[in-house]
């Protein structure tokens, strides 16, 4: 049985209305004030920034949006009883939504469906500190400690959980195919992914509209859109 890694980036989400963030339309493009509202330092430092981005998250349609047809392609790919791996560098939780196994997702980038605290690092749902924000607080506290809170994601600024990214690199390393999709492969490490699984052998598939540093690497580019190219490379992979 083939194992097939799939390394997820923004544009597969974009048709569950979630705006990419470095393609031409992306949102550090269009607003790059935004950027630093996730960025860790002036996110600590500045209650301001943290109000922001409170206000950002409750506006974001991210906690809204449904899994689209190229996630549930990969959870019917799963199903059917094929070796998949899943490392996706979104926070919005679709490949699970749509019913890929939670064992099988790996998120490089953390979870934005949770908060976790600076201080005392206790968890809770980002649900629950949006209704707090609804209800006036500007910047929501930790209730166990007084910390500060924030997405439970990996802001600018932050290392990648060591644990996460090995996790992630032995799958690219051990996948025998490897496709990259709607990901601009710019951000490392985790773009270096598909280098690394080019190098150990896998046969590397670019599903991207915008050409990426790998391509040079690919077996395959395909650049037609994501909703309809993913399920059709899958059928074909089955």
């Amino acid at each position: 049985m083939t194992m097939v890694a799939i390394l997820s980036g923004a544009g597969i989400s974009t048709d569950s209305g979630i705006p990419d963030y470095r393609g031409p339309d992306g949102l550090w493009r269009r607003d790059p004030e935004a950027e630093r509202l996730v960025t860790y330092g002036p996110y600590m430092a500045d209650p301001e920034v943290r109000r922001r981005s409170w206000l950002m998250r409750l506006d974001a349609q991210l906690l809204r949006a449904e899994p689209n047809v190229a996630h549930h392609a990969i959870a019917a790919y799963e199903k059917s009883g094929n070796a998949l791996r899943v490392i996706t560098q979104n926070v919005d939780g679709l490949h699970q939504a749509a019913g890929v196994s939670e064992r099988k997702v790996l998120e490089l980038h953390g979870s934005a469906r949770s908060v976790v605290c600076t201080a005392c690092h206790a968890r809770s749902s980002m649900d629950e500190a949006l209704e707090r924000v609804k209800a006036g607080e500007d910047d929501p506290a930790c209730r166990t400690c007084g910390g500060i809170l924030k997405a439970a994601t990996v802001m600018f600024g932050q290392r990648l959980d060591p644990k996460v990214l090995g996790d992630a690199m032995s799958i690219a390393k051990a996948a025998e195919v490897f496709v990259a999709v709607g990901s601009s492969l710019q951000v490392q490490p985790a773009a270096s992914l598909a280098g690394m699984a080019a190098e150990h052998g896998a046969r590397l598939i670019i599903v991207n509209a915008e050409p990426t540093p790998y391509d040079p690497l690919a077996d395959e580019i395909v650049r037609e859109p994501i909703g309809t190219a993913l399920p059709a490379l899958l059928e074909r992979l089955r």
